[in-house]
């Protein structure tokens, strides 16, 4: 794999997930020599912390909403009396 920034400019977290799943359907086999298991389960984890970095962007992106005059706000959703 290469560096975590490319890394995360190339792979989308749909992509990522595929590939996180592919390597524990690997690990889970269990026929896996220890040195390729080791190298799953590192990869396993770039791709782990990859998705869990792209989720928490996300909610950021979230927590604002574009005003009319695009400028970030809060989003603040309340309910009807």
């Amino acid at each position: 794999m290469s560096d975590k920034k490319n890394m995360e400019n190339e792979v989308s977290f749909e992509e990522a997930m595929e590939q996180l799943e592919k390597i524990v359907e690997k690990l889970e086999e269990g026929d896996v020599p220890l040195e390729k298991a080791i190298d799953f389960f590192q990869d396993g984890m770039k791709l782990s912390k990859l998705c869990h970095d792209k989720l928490q962007k996300v909610e950021k992106q979230m927590d604002f909403i574009l005003r009319e005059d695009d400028q970030l706000e809060p989003f603040d959703i309340q309910g009807e009396d």
